[in-house]
């Protein structure tokens, strides 16, 4: 059917939050650690839903640094969470990203989202998710407005450069990496591997239970589907990696994505970066990691942000 454009404010008022994310209350810098040549920091983030741990890896020097807000993986492993910067996860590449990224010259941010790492203790995902569909809310909500209050911190930070802040993010994360994109403006850039498609294909196909229960938005189905929201990007560099035999990008879901991204993109083609892994699934490939180290040197690790073509 016919549909207008959906934008941000809507977008947050979906998700259970009229107005956006409440912004920082404060922070705290709660450990620091030096290890070759790069700095580690323990965060602690104070909002109006309580604390959230944080993991900084930086390279050792005043700044300001290009900055990437990473988004952990779910994976159904609620125990690993932000550690996921630090020590990766069997779906990545090796080395993990975030010593890889600081040596490349990058502010690294990493959260514990609700329900994860040091936050499982909060409860576990169906009650979370529960709970917040019986308040008015959205697990999912939650999250990116968790995700939102780590993205004031770094544009607090004087070591960052502001106008050089890109998301990135695996499977959930990857989730997390273009919706916070596609509602913040400050994010100059967006990567996302292994997850984009939309659900409406997903559920023709029968597979959309696959997800966790975390990523359900009443009534989005009806204004808009995930591709809308990836398109909100436009025309700030957006790169997007799937695999072609992944369960949660079959072709059905996947194809009528990206043919809405790509015409979003019409004006900026350049912009707008796909890799589709032939022969993998939910996991990343070499190709993949070496299409996001690039895309994130051109778009954000230069002090003109937004020019890019690989």
């Amino acid at each position: 059917m016919e549909r207008t454009r959906i934008d941000a404010t809507e977008l947050w008022t979906l998700l259970g939050s009229p107005g956006g994310a409440p912004p920082l209350s404060r922070c705290a810098t709660v450990g620091s650690t030096s290890m070759a040549g790069q700095i580690v920091e323990e965060i602690r983030l104070t909002t109006h839903a309580g604390d959230i741990p944080g993991t900084v890896i930086r390279p050792d020097g005043p700044g300001p640094f290009p900055a990437i807000l990473y988004c952990h993986a779910h994976g159904n492993r609620y125990d690993i969470g932000r550690r996921e910067l630090l020590e990766g996860r069997p779906a990545l590449q090796d080395p993990p990203y975030g010593p890889l990224l600081a040596a490349r010259g990058y502010l690294v941010f990493c959260i514990d989202v609700a329900g994860f790492g040091e936050r499982h203790a909060e409860g576990a995902e169906s009650a979370l998710a529960k709970e917040a569909l019986w308040r008015g809310r959205t697990l999912l909500g939650d999250m990116l407005a968790n995700l939102s209050a780590a993205l004031d911190h770094l544009c607090d930070r004087p070591d960052v450069d502001r106008a050089r802040i890109a998301t990135f993010g695996i499977s959930m994360g990857a989730t997390h990496a273009y919706w916070l994109a596609a509602l913040d403006t400050r994010i100059a850039a967006a990567a996302h591997l292994c997850v984009f498609s939309n659900i409406a294909g997903l559920i023709e196909a029968g597979q959309h239970d696959l997800h966790g229960i975390y990523m359900t938005v009443p009534g989005l189905l009806n204004r808009c589907d995930m591709s809308d929201v990836a398109a909100l990007v436009a025309p700030r560099p957006q790169l997007v990696g799937v695999g072609a035999t992944d369960p949660l990008t079959p072709p059905g879901a996947l194809e009528p994505a990206l043919a809405t991204l790509r015409s979003a993109y019409a004006e900026a083609p350049e912009r707008l970066n796909v890799l589709v892994s032939p022969e993998t699934g939910h996991v990343e490939t070499k190709e993949m990691r070496d299409a996001v180290l690039t895309f994130l040197d051109r778009s954000i690790g230069q002090s003109e942000p937004g020019r890019i073509s690989l």
